[in-house]
Order: C-alpha cells, then structure tokens, then sequence
C-alpha cells in the first residue's frame, strides 16, 4: 500500500484489476482502492507477472503493507533501483507484513440522543478516555450525556448507560469521507471563527457570462476574483503559527464540490495568474474528477481558501467552515431578483442579487480588514471584463 497523501494512514481496496498469473506492464493499474477523500490507482512497479495477490476487496490496509506480489527479472529489478527490495524472501516478507498490527476505523456514532439537561463531558477520566479510543469516540459525540457525578461530570457508569440506551435508536455505519469531514470540522472549531456578509449585484456577471463561447459558472468568476483579491494583499490569506503570519507560497484557490457521502475541494494552482476564459476547461475537469471521487493528490492540496456555492440548493445564506489548514471561504448564495431604487428616473428597476459571505480566522483578520476583502471581490465582479 502506497502513501497516498500525507495525512492518510491507510485505504480500502474496492477493485482489483488483474486476477493471479497475468501479465503486467510497469505502472499499470493493479488495484483501485478507497481513502477518506477520494478514489486512486495502485499500480505496478515493475512489469512482470502478478503471481500473487494477498489483498481482500473491502479490506482497509495500512501504508507498506504488502498487497500482491509481481514476479519480474533480476536485471529489470537492477534497472529500476529495485534489486535491494528483492533481496528479502516473499515468505520473510509475508510474515513481516503478517506481524505488523492492522488499523481499522470504527466510525463515530451519528444521530445522538440529547437530554434537554446534559451539559457535555467537560472532564474526562483516564478509565472514560480508553474507554472512548477503544470504541472510536470523540469528546464532541458526549455533548449528549448528562452526567452524574460531581458538578455534573460524566462517569463511567453515564457512558455506559448511554451505549446501551443507543441501541435502541437506528444506526448506519459512517463513511471513511463522513469521518474525514468530522474531523476536519472538529478542528477547524479549535479556532475563533467569524463571517461577514455582503450583498453583490450579479447583473454585470450574468451578462458577461452570456457573451462568453465557454460560459464559466458563478463560482468560477468567485474563485478568480477572490484570487486577484489575495494577489494584492496574501497577507489575508496567511497562517497564525506563534507570533507570526506565515504568508501563502502562492494564490491556490479551491472550490468545493458535493460528492458522494461528502465535499472534495479540488483546487486551481496559481489562480491569479490565468485569466477567466483560460480556466473554464480546467474547472470543468476538476468537477467531473471530483464527482467520481478520482482526484490525485496534487488536485486537491495546496489551496490558501476556498470557494463555495451554497446558493446551487436555493440557500440565501450560510456560514460555511474553513477547512483547518485554511483562513478564508468565500461563500455565495442563490441569486434572487429584488427591486431598487432609481432615483433619476424615479421608479423601481429590477436587479439580481447574491449574498457573499466571507468566513475568516479572527485571530489573522478582523472584520475591518474582512470587510475590505470582500468589498475588492464586489469591485473585480462588477467588472467581469477585468478578470
């Protein structure tokens, strides 16, 4: 098993491509397997015959576990800096592979029943703390029991009851991506967050966007203004590590997209440096990539904020999270026509308006400096023509 990103210990195998004793050409795809974020490709390392394959469909393996063997010659083994790899015996190899622990995820439980009286574990014990890690809990799935011990603490006895009391309500098995998006979330909340909001005429767009051959979507012209936005000033995009704003490397924008079971955020490298029309095909690739779940590490990492469009499910507004390696999203809602005031002709004309939403790091921006952000990206999306 591969290091398939560096915040993944381990994947699920979902297919494999080539059964026992066929042959394979070098870096063809073997097996397909499944990570908490997207789909991806072992392949093989050598060309040869697959003459042993060791690993289960739906089965999660940890990186460096062996999950097939491909036999091949000695000097192809040389050619390729391989040779030291086959010095070991596949028995020494099985049996090294066999010893090692397997890690398996037990995903957190969904649907709580809270008491109108629980007030949340606040202290946790040693006992209840193993108890928790041998179960796969996390301190934010307590917030439904109500303690019982001093001050309302949460005992042993209050978890236990509260397992047993869970049986008894529908439960579903949560996803490797549902997982990975809670613990995104946990951490993303360790931080002060903050929103700022603005309502932006999207006329100027939309008939920018009708005059176009390759109509970019709304989102799109987000992203790009947003990043022209952080190209003047990346210190609103920087990361507060000790006492200092770490300034972004470069202007990566990503955006997020509805997968199955969850959100993948591919991202656009260098944004402010490709002029709109030049990132339609890109976008759409990115989308199609990330709706079958096939993103590669390099699409997805990297990014300095991200854009969402939550007015795609008729929403107004929202205080969408930024994900915890980030400071920034810019979010947009639906476009609604609304009236306004033209004082020289003295009568109501009709204009489409979106709320944009900027949630921030309040300990790298406040609400002036937000504010004023938000304001450029208003001022890019007037003028399609300049982005």
């Amino acid at each position: 098993m591969p290091q398939l990103g560096e915040s993944i210990a381990e994947a699920k195998v979902v297919d494999i491509r080539h059964p026992e004793g066929s042959s394979v050409e070098i870096n063809c795809s073997l097996m397909e397997v499944e990570t908490h974020k997207a789909l991806m490709e072992v392949t093989a390392p050598c060309s040869g015959i697959f003459v042993e394959i060791t690993a289960q469909v739906g089965q999660s393996y940890p990186v460096g576990t062996v999950l097939g063997y491909v036999q091949t010659t000695e000097s192809k083994a040389q050619r390729l800096g391989m040779a030291n790899k086959m010095s070991a015996s596949p028995v020494a190899i099985k049996q090294c592979s066999a010893s090692a622990p397997t890690k398996r995820v037990i995903p957190t439980v969904d649907r709580l029943p809270v008491p109108a009286q629980a007030g949340g574990a606040s202290y946790l014990s040693p006992r209840i703390r193993a108890r928790m890690n041998e179960l796969g809990l996390h301190a934010a799935d307590l917030a439904g029991i109500a303690g019982s011990g001093v001050a309302g603490r949460v005992t042993i006895k209050d978890l236990e009851r509260f397992l047993v009391d869970l049986e008894h309500n529908p439960i579903t098995p949560a996803s490797p991506m549902r997982i990975a998006v809670a613990d995104a979330m946990r951490r993303s909340w360790t931080r002060p967050l903050a929103t700022v909001v603005l309502p932006i005429v999207l006329d100027p767009l939309l008939t920018h966007r009708k005059e176009q051959q390759e109509k970019p979507g709304p989102t799109l012209y987000a992203l790009r203004a947003l990043a022209i936005a952080l190209s003047e000033n990346s210190a609103a995009a920087g990361r507060l590590i000790g006492h200092h704003i770490v300034h972004p490397p470069a202007i990566n924008i990503g955006f997020a997209v509805e997968a199955k079971e969850g959100v993948l955020v591919p991202v656009i490298h260098n944004a402010d440096r490709y002029r709109l029309v030049s990132l339609v095909g890109r976008y759409r690739y990115l989308v199609d990539l990330a709706q079958q779940r096939k993103l590669s590490i390099k699409e997805t990492g990297e990014a300095i904020a991200t854009v969402t469009n939550y007015g795609v499910f008729g929403l107004t507004l929202a205080t969408p999270i930024p994900l915890p390696e980030q400071t920034l999203l810019l979010g947009m809602g639906v476009g609604r026509i609304c009236p306004k005031w033209d004082a020289k002709t003295r009568e109501w004309l009709p204009e489409t308006i979106s709320e944009f939403t900027l949630s921030f790091d309040h300990r790298v921006l406040d609400g002036g400096a937000a504010s004023r952000l938000l304001r450029r990206v208003e001022e890019l999306l007037l003028k399609p023509e300049t982005i």
